[in-house]
C-alpha cells in the first residue's frame, strides 16, 4: 500500500486538539459559557479559562467541527465583546468527555481589556418589571450582557473576588445559575437578587422610617420638591424634578452652577418628543447600550410646559439621556407607580470644580449643603466615572465627555508606542495610558484646580496601570509651566523620561491617531481652543499647523490681541470685546453692547491696563475671539461656566434665517511664504459695529460670524495646499465641538476638494488631548524625534 493510500484509509473524524487564544474585551461580557455552547453545539471536548492574556479555549474533535469553532469564536462573540485577535495553535489531543470551564489564572502579563459599564439589556428589565421573577424589582439586577464592569474591577483576571461585589456572598439560587453553563448570569460577576445582593438605604435630614422602601420615599421626596443625591454606577447624582422650578433653581444655586446646562433623565422617549428634535443617529446612541447624555437640538428656546426654564438657560441644545441601571427604572417608576416626576435633572454629585463623589461617608460630608436626602447603597464604587456627553454632527458621534460606557476601552494606534503615560492638560483632564498600539484612556476627572481632583487623577492612573498591566518608563505632560497636571509628571518622573508636548500639537496629533494616520505625511491641523502654551509664551488658540508626529511648523495664527486679567477677562467677555475693538482700532463708544455692560470704574481701569500692557499677556485664542463678539453681539457678556458666551453664540447664530446677506471676512496676511499668515480680525468687528447701528438682529450678526470663521480655515487651507501639497485638514480643539461651526467648515473644505478629520472617538476639546501627548512623546521610531 503507497503513502497516498494509507493516508486515505485513515480515519476522516480522527480527533485534533486546538488551544485558541482570543484577546480584546473577552472578559466580564459572558465569552466562557458562549464558548462553552458553542463547543457543545459542535460535539467538541475540551475547557476554556480566564487568563491575564484573555481568554484561553482547548477544544478537541474532528477536524471539521475544530474548524468552524476556530471560525464561529470570532465572528459570533457575546454582544458586549471587542474581539481584537484570535490565535490558534495545535496541540496534542488528549482524549477526555465533556467540557469544563476552568477557574481563572493570574499568571502572565495583562493582555485582556476591562468592559464598560453597560446599561441594563431588555431580557433584565423584562425580569425587572414581572412581579412573576424572583428578581421583581430588584435594583441590582444584572447579567453577562450588561450592568457594572469597570467601575467594580479591582484586578485581572475578571471575577468576581476582584471586583467589589466580593463581599457579598452568593445565595444558593444565584450560585446555582453562576454555575449553569446554560443560564445568562453563568460567570456573570455582578450576580445577584433580593437575598443576597446590595442593599438599598434612604437617609436625610428627616427621620426616615427603617422600615419603609427607599425607593418609595426618595420618589415621594423628588415628587415634593427634594434634591436627593442618589449613588449609582460611577458616582453619585444630584437629583431632582425637572418640572419643578423651585427644586432647579435651588439646585443651581447650592451647587453654584451659575447657568450650565443640567442633564435631564426621562423614562422613555416619548417624554422628550415635545421638547426636542431627535434624528435617527441620535434615536440609535440614546437608546443603545451605552446610554449617554446625547445633547439634543431644542425644539424652542422658551419655556415649556413639564420643564423648568432654570433646566439648561441660553442653551441651544437639552442634554438628555435615558435609564441605565435598574435603580434608575425603579426611581422613574415602573407601569402601575404612584405618578412622580416625568423628567429627572440627574447631575453630577459634587460641588462644580469637584470630582464626582463615590464614597458613601464622604457623600454625606461633601453634599451636606447640596442634599436634602440620600439614596444610597452598600456596593462600593472603585472607579469614579460620570456620565459620557456625545453630540451628533453631520450623522456621526461627536464627544464632548468620554467617560462611562466607553472608558476603558482602548484606542488602536497607527504606530507603536513605548510603555507611557500622559498627563493630559488642566481643564477636563483626561489621563492616559499606552503600550505597543493600544491606547487607554481613563474616565473623566475634571479640572485640576481643586485638590481632590488631582488625587482623583493619581488614583485612576494607578487603577488604570492595574487594569492594564501597562508599566510606563515614560511620562509626557502639556508644555505650560503652570499646569497642574506638568506639575505633577515631574514629580513622579523619577528617573524616567518626561517629554513636553505642544498644546495645539497634541490635539492635532490626537486627531491624527484616532484616524489611524501613521504620520508618514503632515496634515494641516486646525486647533481652535480657548487656551493653550504657545512657543513663544504668549497664549495660542487661533492656530493651523503643519504637523506630524516628530513636529510641527506654525503655517497661519489668528493676529494677537492682549488678553487683559487672564481668568477675569474669560469670566467677563466684555472685557475680550473691549480688547479686540482696542486692537482694531475701533472706538469703545457707550452704545455697543460690551461698552455698556462694562462697570465705568472698571472700563477706566482696564483702558489704563490695555495702554500700558500690565498683566497683558498677548492671545491668538479663536476661543477667547468667540467671546468677545457674543459680548459685542449683545448676546452674553458674563460666563458662569466654560465656553458659556461661545456656546450662547452658537445658540443665537441658529435662530437666525438661513438667508445671512452680506458676509464677513477676516483680513490675511499671508505675503512672507517664511512667516506665518496672519488672519486679523478687525474687518469682522468694524462690519458687526456697521451691522450693530443698523439694528442687525444678533442672531444673524452671530450666523454671519460662524459664516466668516468657516471661511477663513477655507480660505487658510487652501493656501496651506497651494504651497505644500498636503490635502488632509484635521479639525481640532475646543471651538469645533461647535457643529454649527464644525458642520459649516467642513462643507467647505470638502468643496475645496481637501479631505477632513474630525474626532468620532475621543473629544476635540481637552479631554482628548492626552491621546495625543502619547503618541508624540513615546512613538518607537528610528532616530531622533
Amino acid at each position: 500500500m503507497t503513502v497516498r493510500q494509507a493516508e486515505s484509509a485513515a480515519p476522516a473524524t480522527a480527533a485534533v486538539r486546538r488551544r485558541i487564544t482570543v484577546r480584546g474585551v473577552v472578559q466580564g461580557v459572558g465569552f466562557r459559557p458562549f464558548v462553552h455552547t458553542l463547543a457543545t453545539e459542535l460535539g467538541l471536548t475540551g475547557q476554556v479559562t480566564n487568563t491575564a492574556d484573555g481568554v484561553v479555549a482547548e477544544v478537541e474533535g474532528p477536524p471539521a467541527a475544530v474548524a468552524r469553532f476556530g471560525v464561529r469564536i470570532g465572528g459570533d462573540a457575546p454582544p458586549l465583546a471587542v474581539v481584537e485577535a484570535v490565535h490558534g495553535e495545535d496541540i496534542a489531543a488528549t482524549g477526555g468527555t465533556g467540557f469544563a470551564v476552568l477557574p481563572s489564572r493570574a499568571d502572565g502579563p495583562t493582555r485582556t481589556l476591562v468592559s464598560p459599564d453597560t446599561a441594563t439589556c431588555a431580557a433584565c428589565l423584562a425580569e425587572l418589571r414581572d412581579p412573576a421573577d424572583r428578581r421583581y424589582r430588584h435594583p441590582f439586577l444584572t447579567c453577562t450582557h450588561c450592568g457594572p464592569r469597570f467601575t467594580i474591577v479591582t484586578a485581572l483576571p475578571y471575577d468576581r473576588a476582584k471586583t467589589t461585589m466580593a463581599r457579598f456572598p452568593m445565595c444558593p439560587r444565584c450560585a446555582r445559575e453562576y454555575a449553569d453553563p446554560t443560564d445568562r448570569r453563568f460567570h456573570a460577576q455582578p450576580i445577584a437578587c433580593h437575598d443576597c445582593g446590595p442593599r438599598l438605604r434612604l437617609t436625610g435630614a428627616q427621620p426616615v422610617n427603617p422600615g419603609a422602601d427607599p425607593l418609595a420615599g426618595a420618589r415621594r421626596l423628588l415628587a415634593d420638591g427634594a434634591i436627593v443625591a442618589v449613588k449609582g454606577l460611577g458616582g453619585y447624582h444630584l437629583v431632582c424634578d425637572a418640572a419643578d422650578d423651585d427644586a432647579v433653581t435651588l439646585l443651581r444655586r447650592r451647587k453654584n452652577r451659575g447657568d450650565k446646562p443640567f442633564a435631564l433623565m426621562a423614562r422613555q422617549l416619548s417624554d422628550i418628543a415635545g421638547l426636542v428634535d431627535i434624528s435617527a443617529e441620535e434615536r440609535a446612541v440614546l437608546t443603545g447600550p451605552v446610554r449617554p447624555i446625547v445633547l439634543l437640538r431644542r425644539r424652542t428656546p422658551d419655556p415649556v410646559p413639564g420643564l423648568s426654564p432654570a433646566v439648561a438657560p441660553g442653551s441651544p441644545d437639552l442634554g438628555v439621556m435615558l435609564p441605565y441601571t435598574p435603580l434608575h427604572h425603579l426611581l422613574l417608576g415602573l407601569p402601575g407607580d404612584p405618578p412622580g416626576p416625568r423628567l429627572l435633572v440627574m447631575t453630577s454629585g459634587n460641588v462644580a470644580g469637584e470630582p464626582i463623589v463615590t464614597d458613601d461617608d464622604e457623600a454625606l460630608r461633601r453634599l451636606a449643603h447640596l442634599a436634602d436626602a440620600w439614596l444610597a447603597h452598600d456596593r462600593p464604587i472603585q472607579v469614579p466615572c460620570d456620565d459620557s456627553v456625545v453630540r451628533i454632527c453631520d450623522g456621526e458621534p461627536l464627544f464632548v465627555r468620554r467617560s462611562r460606557g466607553y472608558a476603558p476601552l482602548p484606542v488602536t494606534l497607527p504606530v507603536p508606542v513605548r510603555p507611557a503615560l500622559a498627563a493630559g492638560g488642566d481643564l477636563k483632564n483626561v489621563l492616559c495610558l499606552g503600550e505597543g498600539r493600544r491606547a487607554w484612556l481613563s474616565a473623566h476627572i475634571g479640572d485640576m484646580d481643586d485638590l481632590a481632583t488631582q488625587q482623583a487623577f493619581q488614583r485612576a492612573g494607578e487603577h488604570l496601570e492595574t487594569v492594564t498591566g501597562v508599566r510606563p518608563r515614560l511620562l509626557a505632560a502639556d508644555r505650560h509651566p503652570g499646569y497642574r497636571s506638568t506639575r505633577w509628571a515631574q514629580r513622579h518622573a523619577g528617573e524616567r523620561e518626561l517629554v513636553h508636548v505642544q498644546h495645539h500639537h497634541a490635539h492635532i496629533a490626537a486627531a491624527m491617531a484616532e484616524h489611524g494616520l501613521d504620520g508618514a505625511r503632515p496634515v494641516i491641523g486646525v486647533a481652535f481652543d480657548g487656551t493653550g502654551y504657545g512657543d513663544d509664551g504668549a497664549v495660542w488658540g487661533g492656530e493651523i499647523l503643519l504637523a506630524d508626529y516628530a513636529g510641527y511648523r506654525r503655517f497661519a495664527q489668528l493676529s494677537y490681541v492682549p488678553l487683559p486679567g487672564g481668568d477675569a477677562t474669560v469670566r467677563r467677555p466684555y472685557r475680550m470685546a473691549l480688547a479686540h475693538l482696542r486692537a482694531a482700532g475701533l472706538d469703545r463708544s457707550p452704545d455697543l453692547p460690551p461698552v455698556a455692560a462694562c462697570p465705568p470704574d472698571e472700563r477706566r481701569l482696564l483702558e489704563r491696563q490695555l495702554q500700558r500692557g500690565l498683566h497683558c499677556v498677548p492671545t491668538s485664542s479663536m476661543g477667547r475671539l468667540f467671546d468677545a463678539v457674543s459680548s459685542l453681539a449683545g448676546v452674553c457678556h458674563h460666563a458662569g461656566y466654560e465656553a458659556q458666551a461661545a456656546v450662547e453664540l452658537e445658540a443665537a447664530a441658529l435662530t437666525a434665517e438661513d438667508d445671512h446677506g452680506p458676509g464677513y471676512a477676516f483680513a490675511l496676511d499671508a505675503a512672507d511664504p517664511a512667516a506665518p499668515a496672519t488672519a486679523d480680525p478687525a474687518p469682522v468687528l468694524a462690519a458687526i459695529v456697521e451691522d450693530l447701528r443698523a439694528d442687525t438682529a444678533p442672531a444673524l450678526i452671530a450666523a454671519r460670524f460662524h459664516t466668516a470663521v468657516a471661511g477663513l480655515v477655507r480660505r487658510c487651507c487652501a493656501l496651506a495646499r497651494a504651497r505644500t501639497g498636503l490635502e488632509t485638514v484635521a479639525l481640532t480643539g475646543g471651538v469645533f465641538a461647535n457643529t454649527l461651526l464644525a458642520g459649516t467648515t467642513a462643507r467647505l473644505l470638502r468643496q475645496e476638494g481637501l479631505t477632513v478629520l474630525r474626532h468620532r472617538r475621543v473629544p476635540p476639546n481637552d479631554g482628548g488631548l492626552a491621546l495625543g501627548q502619547l503618541v508624540v512623546a513615546a512613538r518607537v521610531a528610528d532616530g531622533p524625534r
